[in-house]
């Protein structure tokens, strides 16, 4: 069976953990879906109207994380990590139950949801997979900071610049080849912040749940975390991990360049609203083997399937 038809889990996926901002217990079940499904979130807490589709016209705020909402309110909040895992995995198809308002943050990076939906194996359906591709480059700026996107042969390259005036963090770029190469940093690249910004963000009610075990906290020119760092990249890593989840609220792969200085998930939802905006950005094709020899997924994550 083609790598290049629509995948979902084999076996059921159980994540128990706080959310970041909520401070709530949350369990979350990844469960196998039919061709054609897509990604769904799934409020069990909830009888009603608790259908949410993380797509970016359904992203309700992107202030320190991504939250989806339907029509009626219903909403699932810091999706970012978990869906970065799905698209790296290649994993088209999935039904997300979730018990409460927002997604645990585990260690603050996606490698926990990477390694279990790894171990519980992939389903491939006979069902080809569709990917976006991008005909035109489409530009989205906020002052000094700016995200654009225009077509690449068949990549998805990600060019991601941090400018930090703090000095530990300072200015970190990294370019990735979402398809190609080894991911491992990405997904182990935890999410982090100032030591100074912590009071503030809690006075908006957010940050609840977080510690230094789902965290990397700086303070001054110090890593307060006993461990330090994964990567040395590891700032800068984290912010792809999030663009890469980000992207995939466009319900596909896809096939494009993006740059991207001083962003995060208000300008990748900007963006993506600005490419469907005009037809002529962008079509959707129905990829075949016979006619496109490559994975579109990432290869260096499949490796470790028995």
């Amino acid at each position: 069976m083609s790598l290049l038809n629509q995948k979902t889990i084999k076996k059921t996926v159980k994540f128990r953990g706080i959310g970041l901002h909520s401070g709530k217990q949350v369990n979350v079940f990844l469960k196998k879906a039919e061709p054609d499904t897509g990604i769904v979130f799934k409020r069990v807490d909830l009888k009603n109207n608790n259908l949410v589709y993380p797509n970016f016209i359904n992203v309700s705020n992107t202030a320190l994380n991504t939250t989806i909402s339907n029509s009626y309110g219903v909403k699932v909040s810091t999706i970012e990590h978990l869906m970065g895992a799905l698209f790296g995995l290649g994993i088209d198809n999935v039904l997300v139950e979730i018990d409460n308002e927002e997604v645990p943050i585990l260690d603050g990076s996606a490698k926990d949801f990477i390694d279990k939906i790894l171990l519980a194996g992939f389903e491939v359906s006979n069902k080809p997979i569709k990917i976006i591709k991008i005909n035109k480059r489409v530009e989205f700026n906020d002052n000094d900071r700016f995200i654009s996107i225009e077509p690449s042969k068949l990549s998805l390259d990600i060019d991601f610049e941090l400018n930090y005036k703090n000095k530990l963090i300072g200015n970190q770029r990294n370019k990735i080849n979402l398809y190609e190469d080894d991911l491992n940093e990405i997904f182990e690249s935890r999410t982090f912040c100032l030591f100074e910004d912590i009071e503030a963000i809690k006075k908006i009610g957010l940050a609840k749940g977080g510690s230094l075990e789902n965290a990397i906290v700086v303070k001054d020119n110090e890593i307060i975390n006993k461990d330090g760092l994964r990567n040395s990249k590891e700032f800068v890593n984290h912010k792809i991990l999030d663009c890469i989840g980000d992207l995939f609220t466009s319900g596909y792969r896809i096939i494009g360049s993006v740059k991207c200085s001083r962003g995060g998930h208000y300008l990748t939802n900007q963006i993506l609203r600005k490419v469907f905006s005009d037809n002529q950005n962008f079509k959707i094709i129905e990829i075949q083997e016979r006619n496109l020899p490559h994975t579109l997924i990432n290869r260096s994550l499949l490796r470790s399937i028995a």
